[in-house]
């Protein structure tokens, strides 16, 4: 086992999600949302590159995909870097919005009302909204 799949298995075990996540739902997801709303925004992004990369050219890809630059955002964010997080946000905003408003228990309506109103931010060269707002929780919708 590579020392990042080793690295991505003890962030999940340490969540307690060595085979399913919460509620059934896939572990690397669950884990990225677990990761996403510690603040814990590379490792989310590393989390659900798992499956990603199985599920890049499906159905789903854009959508993770969009999920990942969202985190990628943060990671920017994070450090200061407002032009590379704005470029990131309107790259999740433009994956995010093919899909419908609810999609794979996420509210999708409501992440991309976060990465509209942090885009206005940012572009009227306002203050890091990751700074000025806190780090943002995003939950799955219940079964």
């Amino acid at each position: 086992m590579s020392s990042k799949a080793e690295k991505i298995a003890a962030i999940l075990a340490e969540m307690g999600w060595n085979d399913r996540g919460e509620d059934g739902v896939d572990r690397y997801y669950a884990g990225y949302f677990g990761c996403f709303n510690r603040g814990l925004f590379y490792e989310a992004h590393e989390v659900l590159e798992q499956i990603w990369q199985e599920q890049r050219d499906g159905p789903n890809g854009l959508f993770y995909k969009g999920l990942i630059q969202l985190a990628g955002a943060c990671v920017h964010l994070a450090k200061g870097r407002k032009g590379p997080a704005a470029a990131l946000l309107r790259l999740a905003r433009t994956n995010l919005e093919r899909y419908p408003a609810a999609y794979e228990r996420l509210d999708v309506r409501r992440v991309l009302v976060l990465i509209e109103r942090w885009l206005e931010k940012l572009e009227a060269g306002g203050v890091n909204p990751l700074v000025e707002e806190g780090r943002p929780k995003i939950e799955l919708l219940k079964a």
